[in-house]
């Protein structure tokens, strides 16, 4: 699995950080998201999937 973010459509809202604080941060200059494990595997991957899910911009996706 691969994360993918669209930094564009981002809107700070953070709720991928509050899902897996290990996979995700936010800049401090905008709030835009930031990748820390680009590709995630075991539960790592299950929070990956869950962030992307709640995203209210669907900045995330996941290539399988």
């Amino acid at each position: 699995m691969k994360i993918i973010v669209d930094t564009g459509k981002c809107v700070g809202a953070g709720q991928c950080v509050l899902t897996e604080p290990a996979l995700f941060d936010q800049s401090k200059d905008d709030g835009t998201i930031i990748v820390l494990n680009e590709t995630p595997d075991g539960e790592l991957a299950e929070k990956a999937r869950e962030a992307a899910h709640v995203c209210p911009s669907q900045a995330l996706s996941l290539e399988e």
